[in-house]
């Protein structure tokens, strides 16, 4: 009730609603007129169309008719000032926007919040563009926002530590969840508030010093990135070991159509490969793809697997090929 009364437009709408009914009401009382004949006076009179009476008026009927044409004068006088203050203040077009937004929003199943489109942020939203996974970003920052706009990307503007914006951001329907934001206490409260209103989605954290890692960890997030870290340990590994650290990074996944490296979950996979093992797969034959990886139900993980590793439920292979052999890989899988 109180956005109603909050807004100017509704605000306009409830006075000319007002307005009609007390028209109505008095006209029924007045001049004993049917509701019809009552609304047909009241509508004649507010908008000063110059048709006749239903009958002749009494002085008191002048007189009520009097009062309410100023009344409907004064309305829609500030009806014209607010709609005209909407328009030249962008008001009305950011309404709208925010409409369409919202039903966009509500319309996504399984789809990623980013919150803060700072560096980090830009960065995952390329990832997810080049692998067509659907995004909603959270930025509070109006240029940033505006920016977000003439690139067509969906956001929403406001502070993303506060329940109502991720609710906006569709948190209850998520599949994930990564929250960028420069301060270590902002995503704090991020990963807290996300987590008590989606307990079953992923959230993965940025986070800039140690201390950070352990709270944020407790408070829900999953994983916990420290860029700074994961910088400096990659600069010192191409010192060490420069030839596997240069093939390492010509596997990373940059799109649908350049990976050399994909995730298949077992559960995905036609229901007769259910329990069998990943010889029965036979990856290798029919797309000349390799198994590297398997991630068991309980998270961990086995590097190069034996042929006659199960395929359980909940688990996930790490397979690595040729991009035209990922590619077929896709088709048949």
């Amino acid at each position: 009730m109180m956005n109603l009364i909050n807004s100017k437009i509704n605000k306009t709408l409830l006075l000319v609603a007002v307005t009609i009914i007390i028209g109505t009401v008095g006209y029924s009382v007045l001049s004993g007129y049917t509701l019809v004949d009552a609304l047909y006076m009241t509508v004649i009179t507010i908008t000063t169309v110059g048709f006749g009476e239903v009958k002749p008026f009494t002085p008191e009927e002048k007189i009520f008719t009097i009062c309410l044409i100023l009344l409907s004068i004064t309305i829609f006088a500030y009806a014209i000032s607010t709609f005209s203050e909407y328009l030249v203040s962008g008001k009305l077009f950011n309404h709208f926007k925010h409409k369409r937004i919202v039903k966009r929003i509500e319309e996504l199943k399984g789809h990623t919040i980013v919150c803060g489109f700072g560096r980090n942020g830009k960065q995952a939203i390329t990832k997810l563009k080049n692998y067509n996974q659907q995004f909603v970003v959270v930025e509070n920052d109006k240029e940033v926002v505006d920016y977000l706009d003439q690139n067509q990307i969906l956001n929403i503007q406001g502070d993303a530590t506060t329940d109502e914006t991720l609710i906006k951001a569709g948190i209850h329907n998520a599949a994930n969840l990564i929250t960028a934001l420069p301060s270590d206490a902002d995503n704090l409260f991020v990963v807290l508030s996300a987590r008590q209103l989606n307990k079953n989605f992923k959230i993965i954290s940025r986070a800039s010093s140690e201390s950070s890692y352990n709270k944020l960890k407790i408070a829900g997030a999953d994983n916990v990135i420290m860029p700074d870290k994961i910088g400096g340990n990659h600069m010192a590994s191409l010192v060490v070991t420069p030839d596997v650290i240069e093939f390492v990074d010509r596997l990373t996944v940059e799109g649908e159509t350049t990976a050399n490296l994909e995730e298949i979950a077992v559960d995905e996979l036609p229901k007769e490969f259910l329990d069998k093992t990943i010889l029965d797969l036979d990856l290798r034959n029919q797309t000349g793809c390799t198994v590297i990886g398997l991630r068991k139900p309980n998270k961990d993980y086995e590097i190069n697997p034996d042929a006659s590793a199960k395929l359980v439920k909940g688990s996930n292979l790490i397979v690595l090929g040729r991009r035209d052999q990922i590619q077929k890989l896709r088709e048949i899988f």
